[in-house]
């Protein structure tokens, strides 16, 4: 089943609903703007390429709903298509990146060819993120030796992107190779994807999984289990700076103290060179509930406790020992200008 596709008519999209994971696997279809924006907004679907994957589909589908005539009017209606979808995760650039090249495409094509290409583009961007993903895999697995273990932070495989992931990808293409690979999922606080999707990709696929819970990722390095530390990514900086799931930037710390390489996993479309730091990038402030109920049968926090519950946080180039895209692996100091 795939994450993200089309109804077979293009007029709306349907997704693996991942808050349901691990417990049901379900498809829900998603035929308006407003049910694509709360499919987004709470996490439905989520991943940086999924993110952006996903708004492709959703600006392909609501094409069809513009009545216009006009290629001014039509292109005005997917525009505010393209600012209201913007606005639902404003820390992952994959979404801004994928919807301005739909809309690009949109512009350069007759009015009376533009859902066809809106589709075909749509799917262009799923496929190239199959061959993205492979890519890295494989760019990744050249740094893995049999026995190894890796320590990965939320979620950055198969449902996270289109095939294989990022940082999973490494791992689940080792198994396929027959690598007998150690994986230390965090549960990755508040929100649980490591221990509701990263372990739930890892189990399907029969690799030697554990489950930590993210205060215990010290003790694991400390013992020695620890070889690699592969996470995903949001957004990257000009310098080599990392947005990536909150939780991250202290796993880096404790990967320099160890001594241990922290990799940062993603295809080129999370690189935004117009951003130079990492202090440029756009953090999500998320609902406080995700921290004092979400979870629990019972509040875990006294009623109107303040929260602070930031989406991400950012890892500064000093921490990574390779960023690896679908070019390889670039390494310190960081220069996407050129392949590594």
């Amino acid at each position: 089943m795939d994450n993200i596709r089309l109804s077979p008519d293009s007029k709306s999209v349907f997704i693996i609903d991942q808050t349901l994971l691990p417990n049901e696997e379900k498809e829900v279809e998603l035929r308006t703007l407003d049910e694509m924006v709360e499919a987004i907004s709470s996490l439905r679907v989520r991943g940086a390429p999924a993110i952006g994957i996903c708004a492709a589909h959703c600006l392909c589908a609501l094409s069809f709903s513009v009545k216009s005539k006009s290629k001014e009017g039509f292109i005005s209606a997917l525009r505010r298509y393209t600012s209201v979808l913007n606005s639902t995760r404003p820390t992952a650039v994959n979404l801004s990146w994928a919807l301005k090249r739909m809309l690009d495409k949109a512009y350069v094509t007759p009015i009376d060819e533009i859902r066809s290409a809106l589709k075909k583009e749509c799917k262009a961007i799923y496929d190239e993120d199959v061959a993205m993903c492979l890519s890295i895999s494989e760019s990744g697995l050249s740094l893995l030796k049999d026995g190894d273990g890796i320590l990965t932070h939320c979620n950055a495989g198969p449902l996270a992107t289109s095939h294989y992931g990022t940082a999973l990808g490494p791992i689940l293409l080792g198994q396929e190779r027959g690598l007998n690979l150690r994986v230390y999922a965090d549960e990755t606080r508040p929100l649980l994807q490591g221990a509701r999707l990263t372990m739930y990709e890892l189990m399907k696929a029969g690799v030697n999984a554990t489950l930590l819970c993210d205060n215990m990722a010290a003790s694991a390095m400390k013992r020695g289990w620890i070889n690699h530390v592969f996470v995903g990514c949001d957004r990257i900086a000009a310098n080599g700076d990392a947005a990536n799931k909150i939780g991250t930037m202290g796993v880096a710390i404790l990967a320099k103290y160890f001594g241990i390489p922290f990799y940062v996993l993603g295809p080129s479309s999370t690189l935004d060179l117009s951003c130079a730091v990492g202090s440029e990038i756009e953090i999500e402030d998320r609902d406080p509930s995700e921290i004092s109920t979400k979870h629990y049968v019972k509040p875990m926090a006294p009623a109107g406790a303040n929260c602070f519950n930031p989406a991400f946080d950012v890892t500064d180039h000093s921490l990574i020992s390779g960023i690896i895209t679908e070019k390889g692996i670039f390494r310190p100091p960081f220069d996407f200008s050129h392949k590594p």
